[in-house]
């Protein structure tokens, strides 16, 4: 399965090591990660993929292929902006989000647009984000959401 994971583009050490422990788990598990290719929680998660031998694709703001962080494997660019945020919801058949700002709404968003189940860690109180405690609970919850 391809999980999206989407968050804070600038975050906290607590926040990253839990965006690494969710990619790790996703690899772990035989998971794709896919996010918007760029810092903060994007590269802790693809940090965490590249640690246990997982793929990860980045889809890119921008137009320049060098601006992804260096754990993506599989570079998309786009240079729509943040556009580029329903691309990043759309390639992924569940959603993981950490943290997070005005971005990572926008994506949330896109999530209910396009159906996905959405698991998130200390993220935006809206309609169909299911709040879990644990980098294992988010995984565990999109596993079991994304067969249905």
């Amino acid at each position: 399965m391809r999980v999206s994971v989407i968050g804070g583009s600038s975050v906290d050490d607590a926040t990253a090591e839990r965006a690494r422990t969710v990619g790790r788990l996703l690899a772990r598990r035989g998971h794709v990660v896919v996010c918007g290719g760029l810092g903060g929680v994007m590269e802790a998660v693809c940090a965490g993929a590249s640690a246990a031998g997982g793929e990860t694709v980045g889809i890119l703001p921008t137009a320049d292929r060098r601006d992804a962080n260096e754990y993506v494997d599989t570079v998309i660019v786009t240079g729509l902006g943040h556009a580029r945020n329903a691309m990043v919801v759309m390639n992924g058949d569940a959603v993981i989000a950490v943290d997070g700002g005005a971005g990572t709404l926008s994506e949330l968003g896109f999530a209910g647009v396009f159906d996905r189940p959405v698991a998130g860690l200390d993220t935006h109180d809206v309609p169909g984000v299911d709040a879990v405690d644990t980098p294992e609970a988010a995984v565990d919850y999109v596993e079991s959401a994304s067969q249905h």
